[in-house]
């Protein structure tokens, strides 16, 4: 157990906790409960929530707390985002949320190494700080982020290392959908494997 174990071991830096519709990946449309961690040593210069870099103390919240709060909302699935959650030990909190009967999805960018038991895991892999082989062997989905053309390869990368259950999707960056959009749809109609994920409560005005 390193410092951060033993630090975060019975709280977590919770930035904020919600329930809502997954927007985005295979479980786009579903009701869902979010839990976002506060903390991200990779800092994607296009991350729509750069204020989750950094956790502060008043963030910290027991665990039983977290776990609770998504019970209560009567969300059938929870799902545990950031920041990096995986920079955590997430052992103890997915324990939690199961005990409470809930499914359990990460959606993560694969640097860390995964701990916990989780019912679905996306892995969003970032050129900055790239994904562990061992992330992307677990990903049950492999959503790359399409900022210009050349995120195309590293998505086929990404995509040689995970296992052929792997959902393979592709995703423009908001910012930028206008622009990349048209070439990842010309990508995906010749490398039909692949399919396209939208930000699609960016589009439903929803959280």
């Amino acid at each position: 157990m390193n410092k951060a174990d033993k630090k975060y071991g019975t709280a977590l830096p919770v930035m904020e906790q919600f329930y809502t519709i997954q927007g985005e990946g295979v479980h786009s449309g579903k009701a869902a409960y979010f839990i976002r961690l506060a903390g991200c040593p990779v800092g994607c210069h296009w991350c729509d929530v750069k204020e989750s870099w950094k956790p502060k103390p008043h963030q910290l919240m027991p665990l039983k707390e977290i776990a609770l709060r998504a019970a209560l909302s009567g969300a059938p699935i929870t799902v545990i985002t950031g920041g990096e959650p995986a920079m955590y030990d997430l052992s103890a909190l997915t324990g939690a949320l199961k005990k409470a009967g809930l499914k359990v999805h990460l959606e993560t960018s694969g640097a860390f190494a995964i701990r916990g038991k989780f019912d679905w895991i996306c892995v969003s892999p970032k050129k900055r700080k790239p994904p562990l082989k061992a992330s992307l062997r677990r990903a049950n989905e492999l959503k790359v982020v399409v900022y210009n053309r050349d995120d195309l390869a590293w998505a086929e990368k990404n995509a040689a290392l995970v296992t052929r259950k792997c959902r393979l999707l592709l995703q423009p960056e908001w910012g930028k959908k206008e622009t990349v959009l048209p070439y990842i749809i010309e990508f995906v109609q010749k490398h039909p494997l692949w399919q396209i994920s939208l930000q699609s409560h960016k589009y439903m005005g929803v959280e």
